[in-house]
């Protein structure tokens, strides 16, 4: 079994960034859209977004774009899920469900000495996760803030309907010890805190 933290790198705030997936309006127009969840994403989301800039950890703004549709550049809504306030250090773009695919993060961690990453966003089993995983694979250590991701219900082949719950569930069981150290909004934070402290 994996250790999420194999090289033994210190998680401090010199070698730390929050990594902010595809909290993007585009969202509220697909059909599985559904807004219950939203009020204790949006808390968790700005808390860790607060924290971080209050921490001066680099915050990474990830859209995922598409040539058609919601996620398409020109429908406008390829932009900050209200009422969500990012002030991101860079943005990027990507295509694939990791942000780690084609959008250039991998060169701007790596050329800012970067190996600690807290993941957070929209949607948990999806590219929260499979960025997690590559992430991970990839030699960076990862915080994986399962309280600020948003997910919506799925339904299996079966006809069995999973709820968010259950898939956040999940997603924390298939990460934890092997890919992702499982943490809290605070417990993700504190990795950073203990060095500016010091």
């Amino acid at each position: 079994m994996r250790s999420p933290n194999p090289s033994g790198i210190a998680m401090t705030l010199d070698n730390t960034a929050l990594i902010v997936i595809d909290a993007q309006e585009s969202f509220r127009h697909r059909p599985y859209w559904n807004g219950d969840e939203t009020p204790a994403f949006f808390d968790r989301m700005q808390a860790l977004v607060d924290g971080a800039k209050a921490r001066r950890i680099p915050i990474v703004q990830i859209f995922h774009v598409e040539d058609e549709g919601a996620f398409s550049l020109a429908s406008g809504h390829v932009r900050t899920m209200a009422p969500l306030a990012i002030a991101p250090d860079v943005v990027f773009h990507k295509h694939r469900h990791s942000a780690l695919v084609g959008s250039g993060l991998p060169v701007w961690l790596t050329e800012r000495g970067i190996r600690r990453l807290i993941l957070s966003g929209i949607r948990t089993e999806q590219c929260c996760e499979t960025t997690a995983r590559h992430a991970s694979d990839s030699g960076f250590e990862v915080d994986y803030v399962t309280e600020a991701t948003l997910t919506f219900a799925m339904t299996a082949r079966d006809g069995r309907v999973y709820t968010p719950a259950e898939i956040r569930a999940r997603t924390e069981l298939v990460l934890a010890d092997r890919f992702a150290r499982i943490a809290t909004v605070e417990q993700a934070l504190d990795g950073a805190s203990a060095r500016l402290a010091a």
